[in-house]
């Protein structure tokens, strides 16, 4: 056991040292279904780097969302190990995983997920007050990450009061309040128009030109394209794993 947890440890730093924010060994996602298995994620090797701007894309029932889930600790695997920023989160348990939600991603939803009684401001402040940020701290950071996507106008507007593309703007804004290692987006553009949709990946372009790590989830090739590496996901399995850019 022992032996174990100082191999464990060994490698996470080695991951480090690499600039390696996400590595997965073996992974697997089992679900059991009567006296049915269903393999929902296969034995995934990923890797990716500080600073990538990766895709991961499948048709429906591909085991891309089942490999969101993991690799935004929303779930845990039934086999295999997943590091993120060198630490096993593979074997933490409940508490632990949602600290490592709240300090290491910063999720974008197709929803948005705001609060419509709060204003833009409070919405992005949310993550900060889980973290236990004082006040003024967390007013200022808040500020600023509504600045860092063009809203500083509309902070004070609460989300029946902004457009489809602004909402979006604040759940990135609230993304990226607390200086996450990755930045989860989840169909980003699905609640859009095209024309708002194509602003946003806009955004996340710049967003990885300024240094972050963004992970996007897509079943659609024209979304999938702004990145620069696709993983295509199909029965659970990668496919392929190209370089496009």
């Amino acid at each position: 056991m022992a032996q174990a947890v100082a191999e464990s440890v060994e490698r996470g730093e080695q991951l480090r040292r690499d600039g390696i924010v996400i590595r997965t060994y073996d992974l697997w996602k089992t679900y059991v279904m009567g006296d049915q298995e269903i393999h929902a994620v296969s034995g995934v090797d990923v890797q990716i780097k500080r600073g990538e701007y990766v895709a991961i894309m499948g048709p429906s029932g591909s085991g891309k969302s089942t490999l969101m889930n993991l690799i935004g600790c929303l779930d845990t695997p039934t086999k295999g190990e997943y590091y993120i920023n060198g630490r096993l989160v593979s074997s933490m348990n409940d508490d632990e995983l949602a600290r490592i939600r709240n300090q290491e991603i910063g999720f974008v939803f197709q929803t948005f997920n705001l609060l419509p009684r709060a204003t833009a401001l409070h919405n992005v402040e949310l993550p900060l007050i889980y973290s236990g940020i004082p006040a003024e701290v967390r007013l200022e950071k808040a500020k600023m990450a509504l600045r860092h996507v063009d809203l500083d106008q509309r902070m004070y507007h609460k989300p029946n009061e902004l457009s489809g593309g602004q909402r979006q703007r604040v759940a990135i804004a609230r993304a990226l309040v607390n200086d996450p290692s990755i930045l989860l987006a989840d169909e980003p553009t699905g609640n859009l128009d095209s024309a708002t949709g194509n602003e946003i990946m806009a955004l996340f372009e710049s967003l990885h030109q300024q240094g972050n790590t963004i992970v996007l989830v897509t079943h659609e090739h024209d979304i999938a394209v702004h990145a620069h590496r696709v993983v295509h996901v199909r029965d659970g399995k990668v496919e392929k794993d190209e370089k496009i850019k």
